[in-house]
C-alpha cells in the first residue's frame, strides 16, 4: 500500500490543476529580485519538489512558459494569469508556489537570496546570502 501524501492545487481560476505527491525537498522564502517581480510581492514562499512529484491533471495546454534564464522556466495560466510554478531543470526540481497548494502544511526552513531583501523578516530561520552550496550558491549565512 502506498501511503504517499498527495496535495491538490490550481491556478487562480482553476483552469490549470495539478497534484504534488510525497514531501518537498525544501520549503522557504525567496527574496531575489526575479521572484519579487514575478510574484508582485516583497517575498515569495516556495516549495521545492522533485520533478516527477508534479502531475498536471487538467489544463496543461493552458499553461504558458517564460524563461528569463536557462535556469528557470516560470509557468502560469493563460486564462487568469495566475502563477503556478517554476521549473529548475538543472536541479531536477520544480518550485510550486506555496500559495497555490491549499491545505498543504507549509513549514518554511530557510530564507534564500536574503542579501536582496526589501522586507526584512525576523523569524529565527536561517538567512542565506544567496543559495546553499548544494544548490550552487555560496552557502554564506547572514544575520537577521
Amino acid at each position: 500500500m502506498n501511503d504517499e501524501k498527495i496535495y491538490k492545487g490550481s491556478c487562480f481560476c482553476g483552469a490549470v490543476q495539478f497534484t504534488v505527491s510525497g514531501e518537498p525537498d525544501g520549503m522557504g522564502y525567496c527574496h531575489c529580485e526575479s521572484c519579487r517581480h514575478w510574484s508582485a510581492g516583497p517575498v515569495n514562499a516556495f516549495t521545492l519538489w522533485k520533478t516527477e512529484a508534479l502531475q498536471v491533471t487538467q489544463g496543461a495546454e493552458n499553461t504558458g512558459t517564460y524563461s528569463k534564464t536557462p535556469n528557470s522556466y516560470r509557468k502560469w495560466c493563460k486564462t487568469c494569469g495566475g502563477h503556478i510554478l517554476t521549473e529548475h531543470p538543472g536541479l531536477g526540481l520544480v518550485d510550486v508556489y506555496a500559495a497555490v497548494i491549499p491545505g498543504f502544511p507549509y513549514r518554511p526552513a530557510v530564507h534564500v537570496h536574503y542579501q536582496e531583501t526589501v522586507l526584512p523578516i525576523r523569524d529565527g530561520l536561517p538567512k542565506m546570502k544567496d543559495l546553499p552550496e548544494e544548490m550552487g550558491g555560496s552557502g554564506i549565512s547572514m544575520a537577521e
